[in-house]
């Protein structure tokens, strides 16, 4: 699932669908119409949303009502947000708007680093792993068996020479857990 993250200034007005729209200047934006997505903001994950609409037009085009639907008043103090985010904006500078609708608020959100288990806690999905799964590499479970001894991925990652280390142990979670979903042990919690 594809992620779309905000700023964390924006999480109340997006909680209260205040904010239901997001312009991106001066690049792509990979989103299209009825494709789900997760909302983060200030690093949490604060729930799904279907993307309404995408549609690209030039700042100078911004109206009032594109503002609104971003969680401005009006179309000044929306420029002034996309000056702070922005080193450039010039009138035929290229404006993404991404329409969205909020589908499901998490009633607590998770911290984006922890999402790629969908809301799933990475010590279960090891143990899990380790005791339903067969096709597991020696590796892997070695990893797995380190990362349960040790209690958290930063500890585990020292064990392995460091902190740039952390990505071998998500890896094989996240092979874990999609095996775990497949075989309809685990389910998204979101």
């Amino acid at each position: 699932m594809k992620n779309l993250k905000f700023d964390g200034r924006y999480k109340d007005d997006i909680i209260s669908g205040k904010k239901r729209a997001t312009i991106r200047l001066g690049r792509k934006v990979n989103f299209k119409p009825g494709e789900e997505v997760l909302i983060h903001s200030g690093g949490y994950v604060l729930g799904k949303a279907r993307i309404k609409s995408v549609v690209t037009k030039k700042v100078a085009e911004l109206t009032d009502e594109d503002a609104r639907k971003d969680g401005f008043r009006n179309r000044e103090e929306l420029l002034e947000a996309l000056r702070q985010h922005y080193k450039f904006v010039k009138p035929d500078s290229p404006a993404t708007i991404v329409e969205f609708e909020i589908i499901k608020l998490l009633d607590k959100p998770i911290l984006s680093a922890d999402y790629p288990y969908e809301g799933n806690n990475p010590i279960e999905i090891a143990e899990l792993a380790l005791k339903h799964l067969d096709n597991l590499s020696f590796e892997d479970i070695a990893l797995l068996k380190l990362f349960l001894r040790e209690g958290s991925l930063r500890k585990a990652a020292m064990k392995l020479g460091g902190l740039n280390k952390r990505y071998k142990i998500r890896e094989v979670l996240r092979k874990a857990y999609e095996e775990l979903k497949k075989r309809g042990i685990m389910k998204p919690k979101i």
